[in-house]
């Protein structure tokens, strides 16, 4: 199948609701348990395990802090129907765990409309997900919903159109582990060392009594393996893995997700991967004197082999390898003309903190930012953003 027919592909053809969005190609991704002790880290961000300084993704109370179960419940419990909305451009974790939550709905007799904003296009690898005749096109949602769920966006406009919606809801349950969340929403269920969102919503699909079938925990597992790394980031706990465990025995098959996950490309992709890593470039005197690698694919280079954005989420990971360098950048340009800047870091470098100040946001290993700027004057700024504090301004 070319990606042109990809995109035309609805997984749900002539189901209801304003189905289908059109696919387009992305990538996926813990666990509460109510009395544990732990639990671990997109779009395109790993979750925070070393910046607050308690050890690798070492956990929460699940029952203490800020999160406020108790509220969520009440409002869930009280509603007969629920708009749940993920960020933009979803990643398995966004889709996975949103799709989870609702199918979780469903079984309580609520009515659940769930979207995204525009594009409204489900990634191509995340097509397999059940529940996707949940989804709603954007502009079918109520203006007004009387209770609307966010789930795995950061701050408000990573909710793209449906920002005022979330604006207008009589109540707004966000539910989130990024550590740059802006702290938006009434009711917050946010948890920057959950390992993510996932972790968050098998919680609350726990305590709203609802048990976990095949269905639920696929979507669930895509947004736990997804922002683990497939279980290989600081992030993956004891707890982690008894989450995977309780996933597994609700009839998940990891080899057929990871298979969708990250064993799966059209042919074009490995020219436009090999173009990429052809025009890399290595820095070894940036982020300070440990190193970056960069690279960027313009959209010409995806037209040519006729390949969408969605497939590019996994270059980070090729150049991510290098030995020589601490932090890896890719930057991609989408069908608008943007960039996006994905950035990862092996742990020496804050690169959350950097992205944070150039408009974006993300994780301590993990993050990303949106820019009209053109590649070379993005890297000029991401060079001043890596510089450590009191490091002197080389002249060029």
């Amino acid at each position: 199948m070319t990606a042109a027919d990809d995109r035309a592909v609805a997984p749900g053809a002539g189901r209801p609701h304003g189905w289908p969005p059109h696919v387009a190609g992305g990538r996926a991704a813990g666990g509460y348990r109510a009395g544990q002790g732990g639990h671990g880290s997109g779009h395109d961000v790993v979750p925070r395990a070393l910046a607050a300084g308690n050890g690798a993704g070492a956990p929460a109370d699940p029952d203490a802090g800020d999160l406020e179960w108790e509220k969520a419940l009440e409002l869930i419990n009280a509603a007969d129907e629920v708009v749940l909305a993920c960020h933009v451009v979803p990643d398995g974790d966004a889709l996975g765990s949103m799709l989870a939550l609702g199918q979780a709905l469903r079984a309580l007799g609520k009515r659940c409309l769930a979207s995204f904003g525009e594009p409204f296009a489900v990634p191509g690898i995340l097509r397999f997900l059940p529940g996707q005749d949940l989804l709603v096109h954007p502009g079918r949602l109520p203006a007004e919903p009387r209770l609307m769920i966010s789930l795995d966006a950061a701050g408000r406009a990573r909710l793209g159109c449906l920002a005022g919606h979330a604006d207008r809801a009589g109540a707004l349950i966000v539910v989130d582990h990024h550590a740059s969340n802006t702290a938006f929403g009434g009711v917050r269920l946010v948890d920057p060392d959950a390992a993510a969102t996932a972790v968050l919503v098998e919680e609350l699909i726990r305590r709203l009594g609802v048990p976990l079938d095949g269905d639920i925990a696929q979507g669930l597992y895509a947004g736990l393996a997804s922002d683990t790394g497939s279980f290989k980031y600081p992030c993956t706990t004891p707890e982690v893995h008894d989450l995977a465990g309780r996933l597994l025995t609700a009839g998940v098959r990891p080899e057929a997700v990871s298979r969708e996950l990250w064993d799966r490309a059209p042919f074009g992709y490995l020219q436009v991967l090999a173009g990429a890593l052809a025009r890399a470039r290595l820095e070894r005197d940036a982020a300070g004197g440990r190193g970056l690698v960069w690279t960027t694919i313009a959209r010409a280079d995806r037209d040519a082999r006729d390949v969408p954005y969605d497939q590019l989420e996994g270059v980070i990971d090729q150049l991510r390898r290098t030995d020589e360098a601490e932090v890896a950048v890719v930057c991609k340009e989408n069908d608008d003309g943007d960039w996006y800047v994905s950035m990862r870091s092996k742990g020496a470098v804050d690169v959350g903190r950097a992205c944070v100040g150039l408009g974006g946001g993300g994780h301590r290993t993990a993050a990303a930012f949106t820019t009209g700027a053109e590649p070379a004057a993005i890297i000029d700024r991401l060079r001043g953003a890596l510089r450590p504090p009191g490091e002197a301004v080389r002249p060029s």
